[in-house]
């Protein structure tokens, strides 16, 4: 321990009453409970101390004034520890918060936040609940970098507070911690930007009631609390999110057949897995399959309430469940304890939410959805394409865009729950209302509408298709696949980059192309090529591979497509740019993605290909197809690969480099399924040392 954090533990033991003694922390693990930051906006740091006196917690709040350190604010903890200790802007983005995370059970935690202000200085946190506002004033922003697109956090003037360098960076939670990707995993960041959880797992959920489901590296579900700590002991092949302190859980048996239980937020196996299906807990109950033909409505403890011996039994919404009377029968309604309450008569029946229910009417997969009360009286006509709830009693109403091609989706008007309709079929999109408003887009513009579903005075409206957040007193513009933030009156506080300097006098320019509103392109423009017609050549054949080509403006396109790209590699003078696609037919159950790959020199803009960096005369295709069908072989991470589907690779193998290695990749369904992406092989360039061209232009362009 250093003379300064020794003078900071003096300070802060002097500070206490007697027979007091100070709290350890749980993470980081054997240090006090003191922390210098500045909470009162002055510029100035305060020490907060947390202490234990006569068997209680007690937190205090040492300011520097001009006779010296004095006790400016101080509360009660709760609990018997501290699990974290932290602080964040949260009521307001001008001052920090103090936010405690008590230890209040064994595996369980308490979040706090202190505001102090002239009110004195208390948990603005209600017990049992969240806060509805945003929890931390950093917001998630990308920039475009010679390594990719990467992630950080800017504040609440567009400053860019937590430097960019993650793969993907999501909003900041309630605990003040985000969730990041980085190095191929995911993990947990603080507000300082340090890991709270290395980025070790592949897959992090949002937190919900102070827990997280993650994905560990073999694919296994398991709970983490907001501590960090791993709480479950046992594998899951699946784990639904904490809903009132339950998780639904499910592995696969010995038989084959995979069964479901709960677990509860310490990770304790509470209820077996012993039920073929089961939903989510709410209001201390949920709805469970026994058997073909059983179903049971169960209490928290894992008790039967009521069974129901029907081929299908729903969520329970408004004290009426969904069901089938016959197996592939119509669907209607019964009662908590088996009373049918509305004829089965619907080929689609969704649980009651607020007294309403969305139904379909059609046969063989069609659309005619409309909305019915408790009583089964049809509130909305059940003719149309589409219904979504939006929450405070209004609905998104959906008319096909063609009828006789009802896939190629709707246009949306908005109606109350009386089936009143409030506005034209006028809206491409529409989200859910939150406080009054709600994000809705008509193709051309993206604003923001008030519960009579006309725009909302006030508020701005932006170009182009997406949709908006208020995040405190900025507005997230998602729109046409970019995210940037504005002020409340439409001033743009930041936007990402659209120049991606290399060195002078070379940069990468996005530009983007949006004829129509189901087809928008980013594609790259490189400048700086001395030869003007060898510059022009590049970009021309650049916007070729991003898919930039005529497009009917106005007309209604059966498939959705998006295009971006990255520099991935830059070295020496040579650029390597990636570009993708996403081509997603109408209807379709998923879309195709694209990936292509350009290497230039900047100096001449030579464009080069796989065989470039071969020796003229060298057999590369027959050595890169040994080393692959080696990998394929004795690898076990290709043991997805189709059976005697690899023939080997063509001349001109899709392909990129990286400082080492040379990448061969191919297209889904190539030679593995869908869900391997592009199948991707790397040989590093000392294995084929012996026929790479090292005098040739390509491997000049990138190495000495």
């Amino acid at each position: 321990m250093d003379w300064i954090n020794d003078q900071i533990i003096r300070l802060a033991q002097s500070s206490l009453p007697q027979g007091a003694e100070l709290v350890m922390m749980d993470h980081p693990s054997n240090e006090y409970a003191i922390y210098p930051q500045d909470l009162s906006g002055d510029g100035v740091p305060e020490l907060t101390v947390i202490y234990r006196w006569e068997n209680e917690l007690y937190v205090h709040i040492l300011q520097y004034r001009h006779i010296g350190w004095m006790i400016a604010a101080a509360a009660k903890g709760e609990g018997y520890g501290v699990a974290e200790l932290t602080a964040a802007p949260v009521t307001t983005r001008m001052v920090n918060n103090l936010i405690i995370n008590w230890r209040t059970g064994e595996e369980q935690t308490k979040r706090a936040v202190y505001e102090w202000s002239p009110l004195g200085f208390r948990n603005v946190v209600p017990d049992d609940q969240e806060l509805e506002t945003r929890a931390i004033s950093l917001y998630p922003g990308s920039e475009k970098t010679t390594r990719g697109t990467k992630w950080g956090y800017i504040n609440g003037i567009g400053t860019m507070a937590i430097p960019v360098r993650f793969n993907y960076a999501e909003d900041f939670q309630t605990n003040g911690l985000a969730i990041v990707q980085e190095d191929n995993g995911s993990g947990l960041i603080n507000t300082t930007g340090a890991y709270f959880v290395r980025p070790k797992y592949s897959y992090i959920a949002p937190f919900s009631e102070g827990r997280a489901v993650v994905i560990d590296e073999k694919g296994h579900y398991r709970l983490m609390n907001d501590s960090g700590d791993i709480l479950t002991s046992k594998d899951y092949s699946y784990m639904a999110d904490i809903h009132d302190g339950r998780a639904m859980v499910n592995n696969q048996q010995a038989d084959g057949k995979t069964m479901y239980g709960y677990i509860d937020r310490s990770g304790k196996e509470v209820i077996p897995l012993r039920y073929e299906d089961a939903s989510d807990f709410a209001n201390h109950r949920a709805i469970v399959k026994v058997k073909d033909n059983q179903y049971a409505l169960i209490r928290h403890d894992g008790s039967t309430e009521a069974e129901y011996h029907f081929p299908f039994v729903g969520v329970l919404g408004d004290g009426l469940l969904p069901f089938q009377q016959t197996v592939n029968g119509k669907y209607g309604y019964i009662n908590e304890k088996g009373n049918v309450r509305i004829q089965p008569a619907y080929s689609t029946a969704f649980p009651f939410q607020n007294g309403r229910a969305i139904v379909n009417n059609a046969d063989d997969f069609g659309s005619e959805y409309g909305l019915i009360d408790t009583r089964g009286n049809v509130v909305i006509q059940t003719i149309y394409n589409d219904i979504q709830a939006l929450g405070q009693q209004r609905y998104a109403v959906g008319k096909a865009i063609d009828p006789d091609q009802p896939f190629l989706g709707s246009m949306y008007a908005i109606f109350d729950a009386d089936g009143k309709r409030l506005t034209e079929f006028i809206y491409t999109n529409v989200m859910e209302y939150k406080r009054g408003l709600a994000s809705a887009s008509n193709g051309k513009t993206t604003f923001f509408i008030n519960t009579s579903g006309n725009p909302a005075p006030g508020y701005p409206q932006f170009e182009g298709s997406g949709t908006l957040k208020l995040e405190d007193d900025l507005i997230q513009v998602n729109i046409d696949q970019r995210i940037k933030y504005a002020a409340r009156n439409g001033r743009i506080i930041w936007e990402p980059n659209t120049v991606i300097p290399l060195r002078l006098p070379y940069y990468v320019r996005e530009h983007k192309y949006k004829p129509n509103k189901d087809y928008v392109v980013y594609y790259p423009a490189v400048e700086g090529i001395p030869d003007h017609a060898a510059q022009e050549r590049v970009n021309e054949t650049l916007k070729v591979l991003s898919q930039v080509k005529p497009i009917p403006g106005d007309e209604q396109l059966g498939y959705t497509y998006s295009g971006d790209f990255d520099v991935t590699f830059f070295k020496k003078n040579l650029l390597e740019i990636e570009m993708t696609g996403y081509n997603y037919p109408a209807g379709a159950a998923h879309g195709m993605p694209t990936q292509v790959y350009s290497h230039i020199n900047v100096t001449n803009g030579a464009m080069y290909a796989l065989k470039d960096l071969f020796k003229p005369g060298s057999n590369y295709v027959k050595v890169l197809s040994d080393i692959v069908g080696e990998q394929i072989k004795t690898d076990p991470q290709y043991d997805y690969v189709f059976p005697d589907t690899y023939k080997g690779i063509k001349p001109d193998q899709p392909f990129f480099v990286t400082q080492d290695a040379l990448h061969l990749y191919f297209q889904p369904y190539d030679i593995g399924p869908y869900a391997a992406g592009f199948p991707t092989f790397k040989i590093p360039f000392e294995e084929i040392k012996s026929i790479i061209d090292e005098r040739g232009d390509f491997w000049r362009a990138f190495h000495p």
